[in-house]
């Protein structure tokens, strides 16, 4: 993949950027704007190496047309804050408004464009209408710059076919992301363990089926622990639970046995009877949950045995939260995880949060960015690198 120093002298030349700008809303207030930050140094370069940089990303799901409540102008201030100058933002994405405020950019300029997916072309699998949006988009600009590693993994105009109509090259934040992600999967430095979490099974089926290959230890916990559970024999309560990945699920826990990989369980569970922070919290054994109450988090032994498993590790990769880290008693073992990763930090290991509500979830629990190795800005993105599919927004990028 090209990288922007290859483009060579870029003063005075529209460069169209897809940046990662997805964040979390309430009302108009970024709640956490990790990806804003995350995306800033490549717009920085650009910006300093004399380019009119266009800065394209959506946010919410929208579907096709705009809705005030998925507008990027909260984003374009808090984009303007960081980098200490103002951002131009653009009301639509190739109108009017776009072409007055990309015909305005001197060198050095910053563009928002407003929301990707106000346009239904984005996100279309008809190719000829998602190509009729890329030739808009592209018109705007003589340079492409992918730096939205967060959608990297969707067939969409700005992330693909747009690649395919301008001189391209991968932005710093996807260069760093794709290192990171090759660390784990070509050469790990070993021990290596995996901490997946999160609602269902179903989400990271290819996922643990190539895990099993490559890792040393798979530590479960979230939503998806009770269908693990379920297959050893237990019953779980009104926990989450996918009944169709039950065998599954057994399978995996036979090839993990066989291959020697070893795929540690909660041993016990914070328990309520509703999914509410108002719940009469218990601690039960993962055995033993009772019919009429529901598994909310890792219990706080299964917390400590968690940090035993990867006191050695020298890499873990971790995706998904342990439990329901949005109420406080349901937090502990995301925390301890967390709490494991930054000792392990410390100590040298590389460890690496996967983008998504992981990410989230150290955040809100009072976690800095810099206390883990690598925080992603793209959790299906890393969770496909790591099943070995391929992405299309990165195999664009390979070609001429």
């Amino acid at each position: 993949m090209k990288t922007i120093a290859e483009l060579g002298d870029l003063r005075g030349k529209r460069v169209l950027v897809r940046s990662d700008l997805n964040v979390p809303l309430d009302g108009d207030t970024i709640t956490d704007d990790g990806r804003i930050r995350a995306s800033v140094p490549t717009i920085e370069a650009l910006s300093e190496a004399g380019a009119r940089v266009i800065v394209c990303a959506h946010l919410g799901r929208p579907k096709g047309t705009p809705e005030a409540r998925y507008s990027l102008a909260p984003v374009a201030r808090r984009l303007g804050e960081l980098l200490g100058r103002e951002v131009r933002f653009a009301e639509d994405t190739v109108g009017e408004s776009a072409r007055a405020a990309v015909e305005a950019a001197g060198d050095g300029d910053v563009v928002l464009l407003e929301n990707l997916r106000f346009n239904a072309g984005e996100t279309s699998k008809d190719e000829s209408e998602r190509g009729a949006f890329a030739d808009q988009l592209a018109s705007l600009a003589d340079v492409f710059v992918s730096d939205g590693f967060g959608v990297v993994h969707r067939k969409q105009a700005s992330v693909y076919d747009v690649a395919k109509r301008l001189p391209h090259a991968v932005g710093g934040l996807v260069e760093n992301e794709v290192g990171v992600l090759r660390r784990l999967t070509e050469d790990p430095e070993r021990p290596y363990a995996v901490v997946l979490g999160g609602a269902k099974v179903s989400d990271k089926l290819g996922v643990i089926d190539n895990l099993l290959r490559t890792a040393d230890r798979l530590l479960i916990g979230g939503g998806m622990v009770f269908t693990f559970l379920k297959a050893q024999g237990y019953e779980v309560g009104t926990s989450l639970l996918e009944a169709d990945q039950v065998e599954t699920v057994k399978g995996y826990l036979d090839q993990a046995h066989e291959r020697g990989v070893e795929i540690v369980l909660p041993v016990d569970i914070v328990v309520g009877s509703e999914f509410s922070v108002d719940s009469d919290p218990q601690v039960v054994p993962a055995g033993l949950i009772p019919a009429d109450r529901m598994g909310l988090d890792i219990g706080p032994e299964s917390g400590f045995l968690f940090a035993q498993k990867l006191k050695h590790c020298k890499t873990v990769f971790w995706n998904g939260p342990m439990g329901a880290f949005e109420m406080e008693p349901y937090a502990a073992g995301t925390e301890a995880v967390a709490e494991a990763l930054v000792e392990l930090t410390e100590k040298g290991a590389l460890t690496v949060v996967g983008g998504g509500d992981s990410a989230a979830a150290v955040r809100q629990l009072g976690f800095s960015d810099d206390q883990f190795g690598h925080i992603s800005t793209g959790g299906g993105a890393s969770l496909e690198y790591l099943e070995g599919k391929e992405l299309p927004g990165l195999t664009v990028l390979d070609e001429a």
